[in-house]
C-alpha cells in the first residue's frame, strides 16, 4: 500500500508542476501568472519570464517522473516553493487565487511533498 501511494503522490506532484508549467505559463491559459510576474519583475520581462519559469516546471515534472536524485529534487521543490509563495505573499497579495491564503496551499503542498519522500518512501521496502 506504502509503495503504491507512493507512486501515485509522485505522479500528482508531477502534475501540479507540469499543469502550472505548461497550461498557467507556456500557454498562457491562466494570464494572472504573467501579471504576478510582470508585476514583480516588471511588465517588460513579463511574457518571456513567464514562459521560461513554465518551462522550468516541466522539466521539475520531469525530473519527478524520472526517479533521478528524488531526495535533491524535493529539496529544490521545497526550496522553489517556499521562495515564490513568499515573494508572492509579500509583494502581490491581491493577485493571488486564495490571496495570503495560498501560503497555506504551499506549505500543505510542501509537507505532502516532504512526506511522500523522507516519511512514506522510508516505510516502503527496497528492492534490490
Amino acid at each position: 500500500m506504502n509503495r503504491k501511494l507512493h507512486i501515485v503522490l509522485n505522479y500528482l506532484i508531477a502534475t501540479v508542476w507540469l499543469v502550472n508549467g505548461l497550461f498557467c505559463k507556456v500557454l498562457d491559459l491562466v494570464p494572472r501568472h504573467q501579471a504576478i510576474i510582470g508585476r514583480i519583475l516588471g511588465d517588460q520581462y513579463a511574457s518571456i519570464f513567464t514562459k521560461a519559469i513554465g518551462i522550468s516546471e516541466i522539466i521539475m515534472a520531469t525530473w519527478i517522473l524520472s526517479g533521478i536524485k528524488p531526495r535533491l529534487n524535493v529539496i529544490v521543490q521545497i526550496f522553489v516553493i517556499a521562495i515564490m509563495n513568499t515573494i508572492e505573499f509579500f509583494c502581490v497579495p491581491d493577485l493571488l487565487l486564495w490571496g495570503k491564503l495560498n501560503a497555506l496551499f504551499a506549505f500543505i503542498f510542501i509537507l505532502i511533498i516532504y512526506y511522500n519522500e523522507f516519511s512514506l518512501d522510508k516505510k516502503i521496502p527496497q528492492q534490490n
